[in-house]
């Protein structure tokens, strides 16, 4: 199947940069949520957002992947700055519109303790202090998201969500990137090997920061 075969669907800091790899490495090719050079990507998607062409796509043509089909994977489709509040991962209308649009689609979470996503959003700039509280994003609005107990209920909320929404799809897979056997499980999931799993995107600044 040509065009997009996987879309993970975890929020920032659950491990997508692994993900983004770990496909890159299988021979795939993933956009992961701003389409930078030091990949073969297109040259006039270089700069923008995965969220941006997603939306531009459902609302053009009701085909969220129009303008995505150079790529097999979507690892991190948010974006969240000073310009941009775009979640697909968290709009239902987005995903039941990806679920028609390919009938063959995969869906994957990445998924870290909700303590630890929210403890990595914390230390990763600005993020979880000013873009979250600020963003309008689906069950965080703006003005919520500024303690640990609102961005743990949202977490939590959203893969609760996500559960509710695929139960008993087999095209979906919930994948808890720290497990001993993510790697196994993702590749059986997708029907390829695996050759790299690990750590990517780590936030050197701090440490504790274990992956994105």
């Amino acid at each position: 199947m040509k065009g997009v075969k996987l879309v993970n669907l975890g929020l920032p800091k659950s491990g997508t940069s692994t993900l983004s790899r770990a496909l890159w490495e299988a021979g795939w090719k993933a956009a992961d949520h701003k389409i930078r050079r030091g990949r073969p990507h297109p040259s006039k998607l270089v700069g923008s957002f995965v969220a941006e062409h997603l939306y531009r796509g459902y609302f053009d043509t009701g085909n969220p992947f129009k303008y995505l089909g150079y790529y097999d994977a979507l690892t991190e489709v948010s974006v969240q700055n000073a310009a941009l509040s775009l979640w697909p991962q968290c709009d239902y209308a987005m995903i039941r519109a990806m679920r028609l649009a390919r009938r063959r689609v995969l869906f994957v979470a990445t998924w870290r303790e909700p303590e630890e996503i929210a403890d990595s959003i914390m230390r990763w700039r600005n993020l979880g202090s000013e873009r979250l509280p600020a963003g309008h994003i689906p069950g965080l609005p703006a003005g919520w998201g500024e303690t640990e107990a609102q961005r743990l209920r949202w977490i939590t909320g959203h893969y609760t969500m996500l559960l509710d929404l695929f139960a008993g799809d087999p095209r979906f897979l919930m994948l808890p990137v720290a497990a001993r056997d993510a790697r196994a499980r993702l590749a059986r999931f997708i029907g390829r090997d695996l050759p790299w799993w690990g750590r990517e995107n780590a936030n050197a600044d701090n440490p504790a920061e274990a992956e994105d």
